[in-house]
């Protein structure tokens, strides 16, 4: 069985899309057609946009998205038998799989982006990557520090055994990654994306965004998405948008959807993305699979950009 794996917001590029419209009929259709929805020129702001721009959660989420389904769905070498997306991404991977359309998709992805933005204007966070440390160990370490500090402080992805993210308040989270470094993690440090999303600190943005999803057409899946919520495949659609609902409070338990895949039968694992951020996290978890890029197909090796690749 072949799963796609799509990840979410962190793995934007400069001008990443543009090799796939310059290259693809298909791919140039989905982001005329994204531009029709938008009712603007988006695809000519990503292609000229800087990376510093592309760090705002408006822009970003869009980019990410759109590329990851021009990409899945202009190339024939592979069909997947199932897939899961990383956060952001499990949108585009529920377009692959037919649960929503593509149009809805982009409206519902620009809203997501402007609500992000809002909240952390509001209420600045942040997020911080943990390895080398169990689970337990950062549980217990954020619920001193956020006790201490009076703030809430929570894991918001398991991204595989010892690979934690957490999430809340920026100076709590400072503080947490020197206690973390103090007791041995391998590696303790901020990341470059705003820390909304995937905790209780975001059930005003998720009562928002549920609102926006229940409006949403929701299909019986083509193929089974395994979702970030309780790491289990789905087919039926309201399962699936109550555990999009869910997701907004919950953390991604990455951890635990590619444990099951592998479990299910998957055997290969293809990422749908600019870059190699899942495929570390899958090699980690299953070393005698195969875990590689769907940029290094036939119909796009040497022809569409890997980022993950120094050139």
């Amino acid at each position: 069985m072949k799963a796609f794996i799509f990840p979410g917001q962190g793995c934007q590029k400069e001008k990443m899309g543009k090799d796939l419209y310059d290259n693809f009929p298909k791919a140039k259709s989905i982001f005329e057609q994204a531009n029709d929805i938008l009712g603007e020129r988006f695809s000519d702001f990503l292609f000229n946009a800087s990376e510093d721009v592309l760090m705002d959660t408006r822009y970003t989420q869009l980019a990410v998205f759109i590329y990851e389904v021009a990409a899945a769905l202009s190339q024939d070498d592979i069909t997947p038998d199932c897939v899961a997306g990383h956060s952001l991404g499990e949108y585009a991977a529920l377009v692959v799989a037919e649960v929503i359309s593509f149009e809805e998709g982009v409206q519902f992805i620009k809203k997501r982006g402007q609500v992000f933005y809002d909240a952390f204007t509001t209420h600045p966070s942040a997020m911080a990557a943990i390895i080398g440390l169990s689970d337990d160990i950062v549980q217990k370490t954020i619920d001193e520090i956020g006790e201490a500090d009076g703030e809430n402080l929570y894991i918001a992805n398991y991204n595989g055994p010892g690979q934690i993210v957490i999430t809340g308040a920026r100076n709590s989270i400072k503080k947490a990654c020197k206690k973390f470094k103090e007791l041995g993690a391998k590696r303790a440090l901020l990341l470059p994306m705003k820390g909304v999303g995937h905790s209780p600190n975001s059930a005003h943005e998720g009562e928002l965004l549920s609102i926006e999803l229940k409006k949403m057409k929701f299909s019986p899946a083509r193929i089974p998405v395994y979702q970030d919520a309780d790491g289990l495949p789905h087919t039926s659609p309201e399962e699936i948008l109550n555990n999009q609902i869910k997701l907004m409070t919950y953390p991604v338990l990455w951890t635990n959807i590619i444990n099951n895949m592998a479990k299910n039968g998957v055997k290969e694992y293809y990422e749908v993305g600019p870059d190699d951020t899942l495929q570390k996290m899958v090699r980690r978890m299953q070393p005698d699979l195969l875990v590689d890029s769907i940029l290094h197909t036939p119909t796009y090796n040497h022809v569409i950009q890997d980022f993950s690749i120094i050139k």
